[in-house]
């Protein structure tokens, strides 16, 4: 077997990816097909395109689609450019796109209108609206150094309101690094924290041309700004995104400058027919005060004040003999009360229910005594009466007659039988004790 005639797939692989690298057809591709397994990752997207017969795998590189505007959605059509080629690792060819947007609708609309659509779930639309500042004096203007935007606004201002002061904001207005430097100077401007009206606008152009206008950094920046914010950008029928979160919109930038000022003729003209109008107030109210005045002084009681208490006074005296006239029944009526109080105390006095309790006290204690001698005497007789009996039934007694009692081991002996021969006992008799011993026992008989 000839082994030469043999390929490794490592080989076949190589062959056909020159064969795609060098086809002209596949250098620059113009394909169009549905999105499918798409998920967006950090850095390079790995996708596929398929239509109703067929799927081709796709690859686009970070920097290449971080130029997309908007966000791929799962099923969404796209048209592509780009070249076609084989990877080696897998042998399947795939598309390495440049460029995408949607099929029908261009790109930068539907990444308008996706952001629109977040934004506003973030409430970012309906956020309380600053109210402007009716006379401001520094108005920052955040827009390009040499366009017509700041010229307007300058002219504007200059010709309604010269006192008030324009501080320019240069950016870039255009291209990639436009939106972040919008941002930038937004800010920049707040962190100075002495203007009372903040614009930012450039002249019409393409959606492209304002697009940075249309980035979530600017939305967000002007969403956080703490100065009042007009948006004057494109012309009267263009809508960006800066609009809408703005708190004012403007046409134009002299629309813009319009808003932010008065004009100063009219308000000083205004200023002086408020003056005109308080002062002939204030003379016409004067003139009423003093016409008050001098007829309160021509009537009767600036003429004869005295009328004015007269009245009074002799309500003052009939109110005083009133009083005397109530003092004097009320003594009268507390004197009676006093004397019948006294009468009633003189017949419950304690006096005489002391010296009764006394009597009492002296009767009952003359009967206590009584009674306690009685009760002695009686208790001692019949103390007497139990000595004698106790005298009689004493054992001492007994004994005084002949008696005796024996004790064996200090313990009462009462029968015969309690004894034995030999043993000694002790003989109590009323003047001593003597000690015997038992010789016989003679018991009783029982009968």
């Amino acid at each position: 077997m000839d082994r030469s005639k043999y390929l490794t797939v490592s080989q076949l692989t190589k062959y056909l990816k020159l064969k795609f690298d060098r086809d002209p057809y596949l250098q620059t591709v113009y394909l169009t097909g549905e999105l499918s397994n798409f998920r967006l990752r950090q850095r390079h997207q790995y996708f596929s395109l398929k239509d109703d017969g067929a799927v081709i795998d796709a690859v686009m590189f970070e920097s290449k689609f971080r130029q997309v505007k908007f966000r791929p959605v799962e099923g969404m059509k796209l048209l592509v450019v780009g070249h076609v080629g084989l990877y080696e690792r897998n042998g399947r060819y795939q598309i390495y796109i440049d460029k995408m947007e949607p099929d029908g609708v261009g790109s930068l609309y539907v990444a308008f209108e996706q952001l629109k659509k977040k934004l506003s779930a973030e409430g970012l639309f309906n956020l309380p609206k600053k109210p402007l500042p009716k006379f401001p004096k520094r108005i920052a203007v955040v827009t390009s150094l040499d366009g017509a935007v700041i010229r307007d606004i300058n002219t504007t201002v200059r010709r309604r309101y010269p006192i008030a002061q324009v501080v320019l904001y240069p950016t870039v207005v255009q291209g990639e690094k436009a939106a972040a430097d919008i941002a930038r100077q937004i800010k920049r401007a707040n962190e100075r924290g002495d203007f009372d009206t903040l614009i930012i606008g450039r002249g019409g152009g393409s959606i492209e041309d304002l697009w940075p206008f249309n980035e979530e950094v600017v939305a967000q920046a002007i969403a956080d700004s703490k100065i009042p914010v007009i948006s004057s950008v494109g012309h009267e029928t263009d809508t960006t995104i800066a609009d809408l979160v703005a708190d004012q919109r403007a046409a134009t930038p002299t629309a813009a400058a319009e808003l932010a000022t008065p004009v100063l003729t009219e308000t000083l003209l205004a200023i002086q027919d408020s003056q005109n109008r308080l002062a002939n107030a204030m003379q016409n109210r004067l003139a009423f005060a003093k016409k008050e005045l001098a007829k309160q002084t021509q009537s009767y009681i600036f003429q004869q004040p005295t009328r004015l208490y007269e009245n009074y006074a002799q309500k003052v005296d009939q109110l005083t003999q009133q009083l005397v006239q109530l003092q004097q029944n009320m003594f009268v009526n507390r004197k009676a009360q006093l004397q019948q109080l006294t009468s009633r105390l003189a017949a419950t006095s304690p006096r005489h229910q002391l010296s009764q309790q006394e009597q009492l006290v002296a009767q009952l204690t003359k009967q206590l005594r009584t009674n306690a001698l009685t009760d002695y005497q009686r208790r001692q007789d019949q103390l007497t009466g139990l000595i004698r009996q106790l005298d009689a039934l004493s054992p001492l007694k007994i004994m005084g007659r002949g008696y005796t009692y024996v004790t064996k081991d200090k313990r009462v002996v009462n029968q015969a039988g309690q004894l034995e021969v030999g043993q000694e006992v002790q003989l109590h008799f009323k003047d001593g004790q003597a000690m015997a011993k038992i010789t016989k026992i003679k018991e009783q008989e029982n009968k």
